[in-house]
């Protein structure tokens, strides 16, 4: 798609090709399961600790519990916000509107009702298994037609584009969606049904993956490649280097998955090809890195004012250390103390709370203000949130990674499993309180947005910007 010749003519304002109301209503939704699934894991870490108080009712079980916080705050919280900032992006780097637009205030209602009937069927125990697809057969068709749907949509709209250069956030955004409508036919309709023993562990492992890095890290960088530039006003620090990190990510994560499952019966060379390209992910994670730490030269004294930057370069942070974890656990030295331990626990909160919900809410919070016309209610509010949310995922990713080394060393040492649980349950209530800290900056986050859609009468024209330009290195924010 980078040699199509653009659609001749006048290059529109960018504000008129932006259907307000339906990234709006996508928002809104996102930031309905932003307040609510992140809490439930709040709700059931504290049964680690007091494994009594919510009661004996079969519905309040850690294991009814915990799959609606994992698969509610990916699909729910992270791709629902990721969706209302790609119908706001896309028509913006294209210089067209978003194709057959209608059908997403169709498809916002389809998505967001399957994902409730999804966490009631399971809290209900309706159950497939496997973790991050978890969800029953009906639930996985409605998320597989509504992604599918959205490729299509824009694909076809990056297809018709009036802007030649085709932005790294567009590489990102068309690889994120193919690449996750084929990883759902593998999880969603045949792994659960056709694959079966250590071949099933293989493939679920290959899936589970997919979905971080071939849907959520892919659509993570989509946000940070456009709205970093914008919020800080500065063009992308070079294009060249990032398309060096999304083909080597494209190239080494199909293989990564087996890492967890070293040590198996599955054969010793896909462990062995799971360990090199885990290490080969350095790649990309630097790369894109520098681009973003290097888009920020000349702008660092603007930091301290700028909320959205802020949350992009915090969770650039929080992914160079979960990415750091996530390559060396890899290593079969390192995985030997790790392995089942808090400190796998800790390198997912660093990379898909800690990284790619925080670009999310950065986005959203660079994006309704421009939608509203007005700027965010309460800047000192906001400015609350990210330290609140910045204190509890950076305590939370300590702490854990302390209780997992803590834990896998005694079992080394031949300590008894039950020994070893006792000895890091007080790490167990720091990672709730740190998990309290996070929800509370959340919730005042929404508090705020609220309070800044209800602050005045919103306009009905198109979204007003603040600045105008081409401050991506060639795109218009």
């Amino acid at each position: 798609m980078a040699n199509a010749k653009p659609v001749q003519g006048e290059f529109p304002d960018l504000d008129s090709l932006i259907d307000r109301e339906l990234v709006l209503k996508w928002l809104y939704w996102g930031l309905f399961w932003l307040i609510a699934t992140p809490s439930i894991g709040v709700t059931i870490s504290s049964l680690f600790n007091y494994p009594e108080y919510l009661g004996t009712s079969e519905y309040l079980t850690f294991g009814r519990l915990r799959p609606m916080h994992v698969n509610g705050v990916i699909f729910g919280a992270f791709s629902t916000l990721f969706i209302a900032l790609c119908y706001y992006l896309v028509p913006r780097l294209a210089g067209v509107r978003v194709w057959k637009e209608q059908w997403g205030h169709w498809l916002v209602w389809v998505w967001n009702l399957g994902l409730i009937a999804g966490m009631v069927s399971l809290l209900l125990g309706y159950n497939q298994g496997l973790e991050a697809g978890e969800f029953p057969l009906l639930i996985d068709i409605v998320i597989f037609v509504v992604v599918t749907v959205l490729t299509v949509q824009f694909l076809v709209t990056i297809a018709q584009r009036r802007e030649p250069q085709l932005y790294v956030a567009l590489w990102y955004l068309i690889g994120a969606y193919v690449w996750t409508v084929m990883n759902l036919i593998l999880g969603s309709f045949i792994l659960p049904y056709y694959i079966t023993g250590i071949n099933s562990a293989a493939f679920h492992g290959l899936f589970l993956h997919y979905i971080v890095g071939l849907w959520i890290t892919p659509a993570g960088y989509v946000l940070i490649y456009y709205f970093l530039p914008a919020s800080v006003k500065n063009p992308i620090y070079s294009h060249k280097l990032s398309l060096v990190g999304f083909w080597s990510l494209a190239l080494f994560y199909p293989f990564v998955g087996i890492h967890h499952y070293l040590f198996s019966p599955i054969a010793d060379w896909a462990e062995t090809l799971s360990i090199i390209t885990s290490m080969l992910l350095i790649v990309p994670v630097w790369t894109v890195l520098q681009n973003f730490f290097g888009t920020m030269i000349g702008r660092w004294q603007t930091f301290g004012g700028n909320l959205p930057a802020k949350f992009f370069i915090m969770g650039s942070l929080m992914y160079l250390v979960g990415c750091f974890q996530g390559s060396t656990e890899a290593l079969r030295s390192i995985q030997e103390p790790t392995h089942f331990s808090d400190f796998v626990i800790s390198h997912s909160h660093l990379t898909v709370f800690g990284t790619f919900v925080v670009w999310a809410i950065g986005g959203t919070v660079y994006v309704l203000p421009k939608l509203l016309g007005r700027p965010l209610w309460s800047f000192t509010l906001g400015n609350w949130s990210f330290w609140l949310i910045t204190f509890g995922i950076s305590l939370m990713g300590l702490d854990l990674t302390l209780a997992g080394l803590q834990q896998g060393y005694m079992l080394m040492a031949g300590v008894e499993w039950l020994d070893s649980l006792v000895a890091i349950r007080p790490y167990w209530l720091v990672r709730t309180l740190a998990g309290i800290s996070m929800d509370i900056g959340m919730s005042l986050l929404v508090y705020n947005l609220m309070r800044s859609v209800l602050s005045g009468t919103v306009p009905r024209g198109a979204a007003q910007t603040a600045a105008g330009g081409r401050a991506l290195g060639g795109v218009a924010p």
